[in-house]
This record gives structure tokens, sequence and C-alpha cells, in this order.
């Protein structure tokens, strides 16, 4: 007879007393999930998280209460799933994970590991670390009513990164600058806007007119009687923003003058980016003060957050928030700087007002705060009982590797609405691992398309390696016959080759990069590809991956003649993921052997063959066959 400790068989049970496991992340995931490990009966459980409480976190994240904002959610996090059971052994550890500390031989030490991330790049890293130590991962993610975990196992199944992503979707400086079409392009210009008054200035994220827009392809010399016109006054002055604004002494009106009225005009000037648009309308705070009903100061009912401001109303908004944040500004000391953070009232007053502002200078419908801070924080509503789902399910898979039937663990997706089988939740079969992955193949490889003339070390070690291959501290050696040293991971050792240009090495067309990064224990080939021909404001391609950009709206006639902006008026959050979830691309397509209903959790394509299944937080595409139709076909086979 099989002994049962509780609800498990023996065995089970004193192999979860004994066994060692880690948990990265202590958020909405983490906080559940901890909780479930140490109530089935795990005793031995470390969990990182370099995170920080704060109040935002309180509603869902229910290991955390008020008194602890500001403290750290990995020790928290322990201290109250230790009163769930005061005789497990909790490690904690406030640190990121992809510090150099967690080693390969740090993670060698657990029987299995458990993501509880909001973030790319960390998954990336755990994904690697685990199958260098060749240790069972277990993946996970929600957003909103929307979730999925699945299982990573070396050798086995599909890693993380076997399957390709949308990078963070991102615009050209000059859609930002000249020529906004959606609400988002308005509160990326806001952004960047508020960094270049009272933040860090970045060059690559200026908000005046973009005078070398190609498309302008305007004649300055043609124009300078009107340019110079419209800059009476001095108002348009081609200097820094934030020198400009201190020696007006932060006036809110003369920088709404600037900003909605002068730099409109400006843009009026370059007459070929208004031909098959709808050119702009400048704002002048004069008139709109006296066109200015009192009604629209008073509030309406419902909601604060979800009202929808009048442009006076927007205009007030403004003007309040300048003058707090010139407040904050002058009470720091000389150089300092604000930071942009979407739970920072005024930060996000500013934020709110100056995109719909921008929005209706550009003839789009305005968001209220609620919609324009989902937007501008990349914020996917998070769900408590969405996350306490998961995280049952990640126990659950987790049980299956302890008792040793891996085979029968799945990837399960978490639906918004019921299928036509009457079910939430659709485990799918595990796939092998991809041939052609970069990551986990037997010989990784990538081809790179760039411009070895133009792309510097620096860019090939920042953009290429770390930010878009997800290294941590490679190192690069020309495979030259003489073994050149490009980059190397110990400080100061090839710092000066960093604003060098890959050609000043020789390295061109055909050229064979080794990269290993050692804290990963992950070695990658990387052709180069030399080409002159990549699109404006692109750096590099990486050879065979899909484009991320999307194929073009199938419009009407209609459509077509109405010249206009801001149609896409339901953009959603850019991002993260993701990102992730953050730019409505997170989408898994699962195989289906019948038509179902679209839902908001699942799309047909235009055969009727595929469902869509949001990645929470991932943004990957991968193909899956639900696991009970895989076991019908092989029955039929029998």
């Amino acid at each position: 007879m099989v002994q049962l400790v509780g609800s498990l068989r023996r065995e089970l049970a004193d192999s979860l007393a004994t066994c060692k496991v880690l948990v990265v992340g202590a958020g909405g995931i983490g906080c559940e999930l901890l909780k479930n490990l140490v109530l089935t009966g795990f005793k031995n459980i470390e969990v990182i998280d370099l995170d920080t409480i704060d109040v935002s976190n309180l509603n869902r994240q229910f290991l955390f209460q008020k008194k602890h904002v500001g403290k750290s959610k990995a020790q928290v996090a322990k201290e109250s799933a230790l009163q769930f059971c005061p005789s497990a052994n909790i490690v904690a550890y406030h640190d990121s994970v992809m510090n150099a500390d967690y080693n390969v031989e740090f993670f060698r030490k657990f029987i299995l590991v458990m993501n509880a991330l909001d973030n790319r790049a960390a998954r990336n890293h755990v994904n690697r670390m685990c199958l260098a130590a060749d240790i069972p991962l277990i993946e996970s993610g929600t957003a909103g009513y929307l979730g999925q975990v699945t299982v990573i196992k070396k050798g086995m199944t599909e890693c993380y990164e076997c399957q390709p992503k949308p990078t963070q979707k991102t615009f050209p400086g000059c859609t930002i600058r000249n020529t906004p079409s959606e609400p988002i392009h308005c509160i990326v210009w806001a952004k960047f806007l508020f960094n270049q008054l009272f933040g860090e200035e970045d060059a690559d994220k200026d908000v005046s007119p973009d005078t070398a827009d190609p498309e302008a392809a305007w004649k300055p010399e043609e124009t300078a009687a009107r340019a110079k016109a419209s800059e009476k006054d001095g108002d348009i002055k081609r200097v820094s923003t934030k020198q400009w604004a201190s020696s007006i002494e932060y006036d809110p009106i003369k920088i709404f003058n600037k900003l909605f009225k002068d730099d409109i005009m400006y843009l009026l000037i370059m007459d070929k980016l208004w031909k098959k648009r709808k050119a702009p309308t400048p704002l002048n705070w004069q008139e709109l003060e006296k066109r200015a009903c009192p009604q629209e100061e008073i509030p309406v009912s419902g909601l604060k957050d979800q009202q929808v401001l009048s442009v006076w109303g927007n205009c007030q908004l403004f003007k309040h928030s300048v003058e707090t944040l010139r407040s904050q500004l002058k009470g720091k000391e000389a150089g300092a700087q604000l930071v942009w953070d979407k739970d920072d009232p005024p930060a996000m007053d500013f934020v709110t007002s100056a995109a719909n502002l921008r929005m209706h200078v550009f003839s789009m419908n305005t968001k209220s705060r609620f919609d324009v801070k989902s937007m501008a924080g990349n914020i996917i509503p998070a769900i408590a009982t969405t996350n306490a789902i998961i995280a049952g399910l990640i126990v659950l898979e987790g049980l299956k590797i302890l008792s040793g039937e891996i085979e029968s663990c799945r990837t399960i997706f978490l639906n918004k609405c019921p299928n036509l089988r009457k079910k939430l939740l659709v485990p799918c079969i595990l796939d092998p691992p991809s041939a052609d992955c970069y990551v986990c193949a037997s010989q990784p490889e990538v081809t790179v398309k760039l411009n070895v003339h133009k792309t510097m070390v620096l860019s090939l070690q920042d953009r290429i390696l770390k930010e878009r291959f997800g290294m941590v501290a490679p190192d690069v050696q020309i495979e030259d016959g003489k073994g050149t040293i490009l980059i190397s991971s110990e400080e100061g050792e090839t710092e000066t080759n960093n604003s060098k240009f890959l050609s000043d090495f020789g390295i061109r067309n055909g050229s064979r990069l080794q990269v290993d990064d050692f804290l990963q224990d992950y070695t990658l080939l990387v052709n180069v590809l030399h080409t002159e021909e990549l699109e404006r404001d692109v750096e590099f391609e990486v050879v065979g991956e899909a484009p991320d950009k999307a194929p073009p709206p199938q419009s009407s006639q209609k459509d077509d003649n109405n010249i206009t902006n801001g149609s896409k008026d339901s953009a959603q959050p850019s991002t993260s993921s993701k990102a992730p979830a953050d730019d409505s691309d997170d989408l898994m397509i699962v195989d289906s052997d019948e038509e179902e209903p679209v839902s908001s959790s699942s799309a047909t394509t235009a055969s009727g063959t595929k469902r869509k299944h949001p990645d929470a937080e991932t943004g990957e595409m991968s193909t899956k066959r639900p696991a009970d139709r895989e076991e019908e076909r092989r029955r039929r086979r029998q």
C-alpha cells in the first residue's frame, strides 16, 4: 500500500523536505509561489530579488504590508513565509541574479529553479545558467487574466531563447519629433521632454523639430524668411532645452508657448511633411485662456485618473506640474536632476498633460491619466488570482520533476475565457530543442549584418552582445589567425578599443568572432556580414530573424483617402517585454484541429488553424500542440 504524507506519497514528501530549490523573483508570482512551496512541504528554499517593496505592490503581493514599504522584497518574503512554516530553512538574497557571485556552481547546488521574473534580460540569463548547470527550470509569467507555465530541461525541451522574440518596440526619432501618428508617440515625446527639462539630458532623445528628417527634404535657404518670422522674440533657440528653461526660470507659460506654438510653427515650415498628413495646429496659451470656460475647471463625476481632461484642463495641469517640478529641482543642490517615475504624481501629471496637448495639436483623441500611465510605465494590469493560479501550476510541474516524471510535464496556458472544451487551462506538449537556437544548440552560431566602418567596438559590446544576445560579461576574440582580443571582460584591458571601429581591427565581410561569457558558461560564434544598406536608425540586423516591424494594415480606399493623424488611437503600451507583454505582440501560437471562437485570449489566423495565446511579459513566438489532442492522435494510430 502506498504510504501518504498528507496528499503526497511518502517518497515524494521526503524528497521535498531534503531537496534545495531556488526561486528567482519575489514579486506577484514569487510571493504566491513561496507560500505554496512551504505549505507543500519544501524545507530548503533560496529566494533572490533585487527590488524593494513599493506601496503599489500591496494590492497583490500579500506577503508584504504597509510597514514593509522600502524594504527588501526577498527578505520580507522570507520572514512572512516562515510564519506559515517556521521549520523551513529559507535563505534570502537582496541582489541581482545576474551578479557574478551567482555563477554556474551556485546554480548546481539546486535540484530545481523556478522563475518568477518580469524582465527578459534576467529570464535569458537564468535560462543560460540552468542550461550550463543542467538543472531543470520552470518558467512562468502573467499578463492580466492570462498566464503560462513551461518546463525547460537541457537536451529535452526548447529553452527560453529557442524561439525568436520581438525586440522592444522603438520609434524613429523623426516620428517622435516631427510626425507623431499614435498616442504612444506623444507619450514617448513627453517622457523625453521630462528628462530634457528636469532630468538627465540625452542628445538622442531631443524633442525639438528634427530638421534632418529625410522625409521633409526641405531646403532651409528657400524657407529662411518664414523660419525667421517664426522666431519672434528669440523664442526658438537651438540650444539645450534645459539651459533655455533655466534661463527663463522654468516659466510654464513660456515653456508651453515654445513647445506647442513656436516649435509647431517651425514644423509647419517643413512643407513636404504635410502633403499626405493633416498638418498640426499650434496652441497659444493666451488665446486658450481667453476662450476657456469656468465650467471646464469643475471636475466631473467618476474616478479622477480615468477622466479625460479638456484642452484647457490639460493646460492647467501642465502649468501646475511644471511649477511643482521646478520647486523640487530648486530644493536640490546645483546640477541635481529629477528622475521620472510613474508613481511620482507631479512627474506623471507632467507627462499626461504634455502628451495630451501634443495629441491635440496632431489631431488625436486625448487620453485619461490612467491610460497614459499604463502606456508610459509599460504597465499590464496585474491580477492576484492569475498570479495564484500560475504559482500553483509551477508547484504541480515541480512535483512531476521531483517524482522523476519530467516527460509528463507540460506547457500550460491560462486563458481568459474557456475554449470549446470548456477549459481555462490548456496543456501543451513540450517542444524539443531548436536546432537553430543560438543558445542551446551544440555549436551556437549567428550572422550579424552591420557596417564595419560605422560600428564601434563599444556598440558591438553593449548593443549587440549584451543587449541583443543577453550576455553579461563578454570576451571577444577575432578569428584572424593571431587570436586578437577585441573585448575583454577584465576591467581596463581593452577600454582603448571602445571608440574604434571594427574595420580598424581588420574586421570585414566574412570575419568571424568567438564570443565567450564565462559567467554564463556560454560560447557564441558571430559571423560578420558587412553592408552599407541598413535602414536609417538601424545599427545592425541578425540574419534569419523575422523583421520586428508589423506588416502594414489592410486599409480600405476610404481610409487611404482620409488624411489625418491618430487613427491608431487604441495604441497599446510600448515596451517589455514584452516588453513583453508590453507590445501587444506577446503571442504563442497553438495548433488546433478545429475552429474555435475568437476571444480576447485567442485569435484565429486567416486559415483558422492556429490559435494565439499570450506569453506573459515575454513576446516569444512558438508553435505548440495541445496535449489532449496529441494523446488523441496516438490512440488513433494504435
